[in-house]
């Protein structure tokens, strides 16, 4: 592999895959109807995964680029069915308190086109929980702070290669963020540098999943495109 040395570190020169437009326009909107069929759901089968398939899905997520390369995350997998049903009895706690109180108005309205509540049996009916951590800081063998940067768009960049790395896996999922989250230190026993920040559980659909009728924003909705003006 080629190499050089700049500045005293050692890069590696860049193996970059090249397409022709005509493909590379092909393999856009292919991987945009893959992902556009992508969804949220909460009704799971129980049948197994394969744990190399969970394997490589975090191998993916961690190939998400981070700040000064810290890769500030951890996933913590469940499949236990005790603990699953730990994380679903403190997940429920907390969500009753949510929808019982902790929520505007304005926001529980918002929430009844996707046909929520308190209750989370996915928790335990999904075969996989992945956890995703943040690490706003590393310990070294001392015990010393190592501080990280860039941490929260860091674990987000990484979150989002999971998701779609489990679409593309042929597997479903939900983004679940019961809050407060810190339950989920406790019960999983992480050190005191990792700090909860998405509940992920993962599986097959169950053989009939309804999801909300929704209609994702257009293009003209989100992107703003600044163009060199003709001279």
């Amino acid at each position: 592999m080629k190499g050089k040395i700049i500045d005293g570190y050692e890069f590696i020169l860049y193996d970059h895959s090249r397409y022709f437009e005509e493909e590379m326009l092909k393999r856009s909107l292919d991987f945009y109807y893959q992902m556009d069929q992508r969804r949220s759901i909460r009704n799971f089968s129980n049948k197994a995964v394969g744990l190399d398939i969970i394997k490589n899905l975090l191998k993916t997520a961690s190939t998400a680029p981070s700040g000064a390369h810290k890769q500030p995350w951890s996933f913590a997998v469940v499949s236990s069915p005790s603990l699953k049903s730990e994380i679903r009895k403190a997940a429920e706690k907390e969500e009753y308190e949510s929808y019982h109180g902790r929520m505007s108005e304005t926001w529980l309205e918002d929430l009844k086109p996707m046909g929520t509540n308190w209750e989370k049996p996915f928790l335990e009916e999904a075969p996989y929980l992945i956890v995703v951590f943040k690490k706003p800081y590393e310990l070294d063998g001392e015990g010393n702070k190592i501080n990280n940067y860039y941490v929260n768009e860091s674990v987000g960049l990484a979150s989002g290669f999971l998701l779609s790395a489990i679409h593309n896996a042929g597997l479903c999922a939900l983004t679940h963020t019961p809050s407060p989250m810190n339950f989920l230190s406790k019960i999983l026993n992480r050190p005191e540098n990792e700090r909860p920040y998405l509940l992920i559980p993962l599986g097959y659909p169950a053989d009939e999943v309804y999801v909300p009728k929704l209609k994702r924003k257009v293009l003209k909705s989100v992107a703003n495109f600044y163009e060199q003006e003709s001279s």
